[in-house]
């Protein structure tokens, strides 16, 4: 519970990022990140849709989608992207290529010095705090020469088991850094655990429940991905980062597309990947408050602010404490639609122009 004074505003306190110790964390930039879609550069008859699609976010691909032969056309076809195509408000980075190629450093030059446009780069397969902090380095050296509006972020894809074994310093690493994603199917590789289908459940992890009554079993499903999305979940919160799940490849399978960003969503992730325009929509809406949330969280700050006026503090409703913690809840989600309100304003605008 907590005490107001006569008049305190309790919905002005729980909007400060105030500590919850004496060690702060620096705040990031913050974005609407709700869907990632994924755009390989060399498929330019995605790029137009992409562009006017439901994404929040947008990747050109240069790692996994592009084969090596085509590595430098497809470098120059995301920078001709960046700059030709209006994006509006949406958030545009380039997945490089992983910091052992040959072309990985190459990316990263060549884009910063001529797509003004980019607002990340993502790096895949980071393993220790070192590659985030050597793209930091060259991101400095570069917008040195080639100044930019603003600073340049990172997001990184934690792939492989190293990473996640280092997830916890790895996202100290750089003030860059914005997001995390989990990588599931490297990952699943890494682990010796892949499937057929990345992202799916593995219906060998399982457990079977003793004999009950007439002797019959049951094989209760688990989630093989609890542990790593936890993990990596929690360490994001930890450093004010975004953590962000990653593919359902089973773009035909909606409903299971649909538990798998809800499953994220509980565990504190703020964002899917996409993999096809398809699953944009299912993704926008299980990352985004609910109607019924919404409508608690307005009248939650609205009983708080009439009970601070005569200095309570907390009070009881349907048998439920209400205090400040439930108050910190309701303004998180208004202040998560009113983000989102801002950057459909901005798509709205854009289209209307």
């Amino acid at each position: 519970m907590f005490a107001l004074a006569a008049g305190d505003d309790p919905a002005a306190r729980c909007r400060k990022d105030a500590p919850m110790s004496f060690t702060v964390t620096k705040p990031r930039t913050r974005r609407v990140q709700r869907s990632e879609l994924a755009v390989p550069a060399t498929s330019t008859h995605f790029f137009e849709r992409a562009a006017s699609g439901a994404a929040d976010f947008i990747f050109l691909d240069l790692e996994d989608a592009v084969a090596p032969p085509r590595k430098p056309e497809a470098r120059e076809l995301a920078i001709e992207a960046l700059n030709r195509i209006d994006w509006g408000s949406k958030t545009l980075a380039v997945r490089i290529n992983g910091l052992d190629t040959e072309w990985a450093h190459r990316d990263v030059i060549e884009i910063v010095s001529r797509a003004p446009r980019l607002d990340l780069v993502m790096v895949p397969k980071v393993g220790t705090p070192f590659d985030v902090r050597f793209v930091d380095a060259l991101l400095t050296g570069l917008e040195r020469e080639f100044p930019r509006a603003r600073p340049l972020g990172i997001e990184i894809l934690i792939e492989t088991t190293l990473g996640l074994a280092n997830v916890e310093d790895i996202v100290q690493a750089s003030e860059r850094l914005e997001a995390v994603i989990f990588g599931i199917g490297d990952y699943s590789i890494d682990l010796r655990t892949c499937g057929e289908i990345i992202g799916a459940s593995d219906p060998r992890y399982a457990v079977l429940t003793d004999a009950g009554e007439g002797g019959a079993r049951h094989l209760h499903w688990n989630d093989q991905w609890h542990f790593a999305l936890a993990r990596i979940a929690n360490a994001c919160r930890a450093h004010g980062l975004r953590a962000i799940d990653g593919p359902y490849a089973n773009f035909g399978d909606a409903a299971g597309f649909r538990a798998s960003a809800a499953r994220a969503a509980a565990l504190g992730f703020e964002g899917k990947w996409a993999i096809h325009p398809s699953q944009l929509e299912t993704a926008n809406e299980v990352f985004s408050p609910t109607a019924r949330e919404i409508a608690w969280a307005r009248e939650i700050t609205a009983r708080i602010q009439s009970a601070s006026v005569g200095g309570d503090g907390a009070f009881g409703q349907d048998g439920v404490l209400i205090d400040l913690a439930v108050l910190k809840r309701a303004q998180a989600i208004i202040d998560r639609q009113e983000a989102i309100l801002a950057v459909a304003g901005r798509e709205g605008a854009r289209d209307v122009a």
